[in-house]
């Protein structure tokens, strides 16, 4: 089997941008949010943009989902999987202990502000923040420990912290991690026209508009609720 990369975020992260680096390798496969549908089909009352499109996208089974991953990691030296946190809550984790994970983590000031432009008045949950965080604490209660990367620190040094990133998951940096092609990947999730416009016009890690606009005030209970969580994991942040 394969080395199996586990990427745990919540949307908004610059998870894609990640997705493509890793994916970007001769040696690395990019899988996209492979229980994306599973979570909609738990969730039924949950909108997303795309919701019809993603369910036939994907097996709604747990199960059949893992199976069809560790079979990939068969075929690969190393399969990257991106997922989102909110999407595996609440079933079985022993799977996870095959993998080498990582928590991908965002300024919630940044995450809100990038969220609200798809969808409007998220919630903790929406984010993903929470999720992340008790998940983290579960694998830290199975003597797994995690890597924890901030994507405000991959933007200031994306060398360094990539090169620290690999060093952690026991794997060799290399340069074309740090750059890839605009548009599309055959790997994008069928989402992707919902959410990806942003990360189909980069080539490689840089700041986003985002980043640099004011939070509206209704979202400031949000932003109370999400900064602990976001601050207890920083502290684990590879630097």
């Amino acid at each position: 089997m394969g080395n199996i990369i586990h990427m745990i975020s919540g949307p908004r992260n610059m998870s894609t941008a990640i997705m493509y680096a890793f994916d970007n390798r001769k040696d690395t496969l990019g899988v996209d949010e492979p229980f994306y549908s599973y979570y909609l089909n738990k969730y039924p009352d949950v909108q997303h943009p795309g919701r019809n499109d993603i369910l036939q996208s994907q097996s709604t089974d747990a199960n059949t989902v893992i199976n069809q991953l560790h079979q990939s990691a068969q075929e690969v030296d190393y399969l990257f999987i991106k997922n989102m946190a909110h999407h595996i809550d609440g079933f079985d984790l022993n799977w996870l202990h095959v993998a080498k994970h990582v928590f991908l983590i965002r300024d919630p000031q940044k995450l809100i502000n990038s969220f609200a432009k798809v969808m409007d008045n998220p919630t903790i949950k929406d984010i993903g923040i929470k999720e992340e965080y008790l998940l983290f604490q579960q694998l830290i209660g199975r003597g797994i420990s995690p890597v924890v990367l901030d994507s405000g620190d991959l933007l200031r040094d994306p060398s360094r912290i990539m090169t620290q990133l690999c060093k952690a998951l026991d794997m060799e940096f290399t340069e074309d991690m740090l750059s890839w092609k605009a548009g599309s990947r055959q790997i994008d999730g069928v989402w992707a026209s919902y959410w990806y416009d942003n990360v189909h016009k980069t080539t490689s890690f840089g700041q986003q508009q985002t980043s640099r606009e004011i939070m509206p005030r209704r979202y400031r209970s949000l932003l109370i609720e999400a900064m602990p969580y976001y601050q207890s994991l920083y502290e684990y942040a590879i630097k």
